[in-house]
């Protein structure tokens, strides 16, 4: 047993220089393969994210819409079925709807729509809202404005106002007041 333990050491004495040796014959192998690779990358910064592009500001619009009352700015006819504006009409016009005009520099639409109140049969209120926008239309095209122009007779169906129908007539066509007008509606770009 003693020779088994003595083979045993001397064994180890000459594996140890062995192991060494070889161990240090290896290392400037790893090392020279260290040399040569490349160093380890540094961790990536995420890219800066992009700049949306800013869309471009829209112009600048001139849009309008303007209520008068069309029993301040018409003389209604009846014997002969016209609608015809008034100086008060044609002023309120001048300085109200031709001064937001002055502010556009291209018009794309005017429309004009007339409203009626409630008395009186549908087909008399629709021909006279129409008959009031069409005045109106005249008038602006005498002013010299050229651009696209339309009329929309809505007669009596959007009443802004309501009113008890069993007043006398005078109260009630009084009552009814704020439903006679006339909107105008522009659409344009700004100067």
């Amino acid at each position: 047993m003693l020779k088994k333990l003595t083979a045993l050491c001397v064994l180890a004495a000459f594996a140890l220089p062995a192991a060494t040796a070889l161990a240090q014959a290896s290392a400037p192998a790893s090392a020279a393969q260290s040399a040569e690779s490349p160093p380890a990358a540094a961790p990536m910064t995420p890219p800066a994210p992009a700049i949306a592009p800013v869309p471009p500001t829209p112009p600048k619009r001139c849009d309008f819409a303007l209520t008068l009352q069309s029993d301040e700015i018409f003389e209604h006819k009846k014997s002969v079925q016209l609608s015809v504006l008034n100086s008060k009409g044609k002023e309120r016009i001048d300085n109200e709807v031709m001064a937001k005009l002055a502010n556009c520099t291209k018009v794309d639409l005017i429309v004009v729509s007339g409203h009626t109140d409630l008395i009186g049969s549908h087909a008399q209120t629709q021909k006279l809202s129409e008959k009031n926008a069409d005045a109106v239309i005249a008038y602006l095209a005498s002013k010299g404005l050229n651009a696209p122009m339309d009329t929309m007779g809505m007669g009596k169906t959007q009443q802004i106002k309501a009113c008890d129908d069993k007043l006398p007539k005078a109260k009630l066509t009084e009552c009814l007041a704020p439903n006679r007008r006339i909107v105008i509606e522009g659409r344009g770009l700004a100067k």
